[in-house]
């Protein structure tokens, strides 16, 4: 299987960033932006609409793919300075978040891990240049799953330069998909992974976000036709292109049309013949080709 790769005609790989898993202080948000009081629901209730680990898993199993999944480990509000609890910035930035070692997130994650799903790093917003803080979260992530792991992406694509990617690679990490943008989206001229130390240690350039496509989209027809196209250019350019979906849009009631998206998107791409996957699979195999070649 050295050369697995050689009869596709591009690779798709597929992963989500795991940034909320509860609907908190967004609900009272949401009720008042939209004048909508059933976003309230979340709060009084059983519901958990960005809770999709069951809903995402059952759909890319239905599909027969696998995905990396990056997990977070955000430091609190209250762990802030109190200086910085009345910054708006601040309530985005590190209200909300979750627990990895929760034992219901456990259990989640763990079960990612044994259904052949990659579990990464998402590092932490303030982790970009703090080597020792990504440190101490991929030992946490390590200790959850009891496995090393392979790669991640910093939170909101937050990097530092060529100085995160230093610090992700001296803490053992083999890879990062944290190049790109949450506003654009396209190749730009990079259609293969990069290697910026020319050694093993790879980037995955992301191609696209779906934050970047929907809103700003006059219909999901046209995001549609957008994908499409995107799928194109890698099948005539032999590409890796790497796509982000977070977990919370599966939530069609809140967010429609972005799971039907992404399922397009996969089957199209299965029909055109694309290897789709993980970004760590996709790295092992780059990996044994290059040991092969070497």
């Amino acid at each position: 299987m050295t050369d697995a790769l050689e009869d596709r005609e591009f690779a798709l790989c597929l992963t989500h960033d795991v940034d909320r898993v509860f609907k908190t202080y967004q609900a009272p948000y949401y009720a008042v932006r939209e004048r909508d009081p059933s976003h309230l629901r979340s709060l009084v209730a059983d519901e958990r609409p960005y809770w999709q680990f069951e809903e995402v898993m059952a759909l890319e199993d239905d599909l027969g793919v696998r995905s990396s999944w990056y997990v977070l480990n955000e430091r609190s509000l209250l762990e802030r300075p109190p200086r910085e609890w009345l910054r708006p910035e601040s309530w985005t930035l590190y209200a909300g978040r979750y627990d990895p070692t929760d034992p219901e997130l456990v259990d989640a994650i763990r079960a990612l891990e044994r259904g052949g799903w990659e579990v990464g790093l998402h590092g932490s917003y303030d982790s970009a240049d703090d080597r020792a803080r990504l440190r101490y979260e991929k030992r946490v992530l390590e200790g959850v799953l009891g496995d090393p792991i392979v790669g991640g992406r910093q939170h909101y694509l937050n990097l530092v330069g060529r100085r995160t990617w230093e610090h992700h690679r001296a803490i053992g990490l083999r890879y990062d998909a944290s190049y790109g943008s949450s506003t654009n989206y396209g190749f730009d001229g990079r259609y293969d992974v990069l290697r910026p130390f020319d050694d093993a240690f790879v980037v995955f350039p992301l191609t696209l976000m779906e934050r970047a496509l929907v809103p700003s989209s006059p219909s999901l027809e046209w995001a549609w036709r957008e994908c499409r196209r995107l799928l194109e250019e890698a099948h005539e350019h032999d590409a890796v292109m790497t796509v982000l979906w977070h977990p919370r849009y599966f939530n069609e009631e809140e967010f429609p049309g972005y799971r039907t998206l992404y399922e397009r998107l996969i089957r199209e791409a299965k029909a055109m013949g694309a290897w789709i996957g993980p970004c760590g699979e996709y790295y092992d195999l780059l990996e044994r080709r290059r040991e092969a070649t070497s």
